[in-house]
């Protein structure tokens, strides 16, 4: 069946990630339908110098299987003023959504789950230059300013601009697997995952010379994780010491080294357990983990379930 998906415009939003939802989970060949609407039924003013009016009032909220709250710039006098608690128009349009929804935000559409109480006592994430701000008003959300997006199951959030597209990619890989997601990533011309957090975008000096930072290693990573992968070899490979390396790689990745290259094996191993029917110890060995029992470990530590249900979820997706 399909997936409805639900998009709610509010006063201010941002034209750009307004139509992610109808671009990226419309590459999928009908696997989603995406509809928008806003609080009122009315047009709303962008971010830009021009209005969008769209066919649906927050009515069509009632029949989403997932709702894509897009983000806005506060606007002096409107609905959509960052406060503790929601503005009546707003938590009108949110009360017609169904218990048990799909709940997805991108960039400052955190604040408006967040002022509704969905996110208290949870973690979240949005635009690291919100964050503070973000942690004054909800101080009950456990909030993560380091990340591209945090799934917490039936609630997702993402942080500023293009990490939309990232939660929105992992939606579609998390429904129908990394082939779907992969595909809708090629058709889009975007990366299908963007390595470490939002860290690596906050302001900071960035090495002027390319060839002085820690790509080249991570991409000599990449085609050789079966191997063992010892930091001081990696240094040696940038020809930085271990303690600069390290420093260096978790300023331009957002993560240590080992916890990247953990990321990076789990990531192909899931691509393999979707993709291939070998044994969980082979993929172990073909990813870089020393047993199958490592990468059960990993995965569950990760995700919560084992390689074989991970296998069975995804294999009977597809």
């Amino acid at each position: 069946m399909t997936h409805r998906v639900v998009v709610l415009a509010l006063d201010g939003v941002y034209p750009y990630e307004l139509g992610m939802p109808s671009r990226i989970l419309g590459a999928t060949d009908g696997r989603y339908e995406v509809v928008t609407c806003t609080a009122d039924g009315g047009p709303v003013r962008t971010s830009a110098d021009f209005a969008i009016a769209v066919e649906h009032g927050p009515e069509v909220l009632a029949t989403a299987d997932t709702v894509v709250i897009t983000p806005f710039a506060p606007r002096p006098g409107t609905s959509t003023q960052v406060h503790p608690r929601l503005s009546a128009p707003i938590a009108a349009a949110l009360a017609m959504i169904r218990p048990g929804t799909r709940l997805v935000s991108i960039c400052t559409g955190a604040f408006v789950l967040a002022a509704a109480g969905l996110l208290d006592g949870r973690p979240a994430t949005t635009h690291w230059q919100a964050a503070d701000r973000f942690r004054r008003l909800y101080p009950r959300v456990d909030l993560d300013p380091d990340v591209l997006f945090v799934d917490d199951g039936d609630i997702l959030t993402s942080a500023g601009a293009a990490s939309g597209v990232d939660v929105l990619l992992h939606l579609i890989r998390r429904d129908h697997g990394t082939e779907v997601a992969n595909g809708a990533a090629r058709r889009c011309v975007v990366p299908p995952w963007r390595d470490g957090g939002q860290a690596q975008y906050i302001e900071a000096p960035v090495p002027r010379d390319p060839q002085d930072g820690t790509a080249a290693a991570r991409e000599w990573v990449l085609t050789h994780l079966r191997e063992p992968l010892a930091i001081d070899d990696l240094a040696a490979r940038a020809r930085m010491s271990p303690r600069t390396f390290a420093r260096r790689f978790t300023d331009e990745v957002g993560m240590s080294p080992g916890r990247w290259i953990t990321q990076q094996r789990l990531t192909r191993a899931r691509h393999l357990l979707e993709s291939t029917d070998l044994p969980v110890d082979e993929i172990a060995a073909r990813v870089g983990f020393a047993t199958g029992t490592s990468l059960r470990q990993h995965l569950h530590a990760a995700i919560g379930v084992s390689p074989l249900t991970y296998r069975r979820t995804f294999r009977s997706g597809r």
